[in-house]
């Protein structure tokens, strides 16, 4: 499944992921964790163990180091 990840402020992925692919999955594949960001689909925040359902998601960095 290929996914579009927009990570707000720092630029867009590609990314390839496993049919059975969680929200969590899309993190790890951008390098950043379930307690540094959070994944958004249609402006709502989605859980990490929720499969991946959606084509296209944004990130939001939740700590950013300072």
């Amino acid at each position: 499944m290929d996914v579009t990840c927009e990570i707000l402020g720092e630029g867009t992925h590609e990314i390839d992921l496993p049919a059975d692919a969680t929200y969590g999955d899309v993190l790890d594949a951008v390098g950043l964790s379930t307690h540094e960001a959070s994944v958004i689909v249609d402006d709502s925040p989605v859980p990490e163990d929720r499969p991946v359902d959606s084509a296209s998601v944004r990130v939001i960095r939740l700590i950013k180091g300072g």
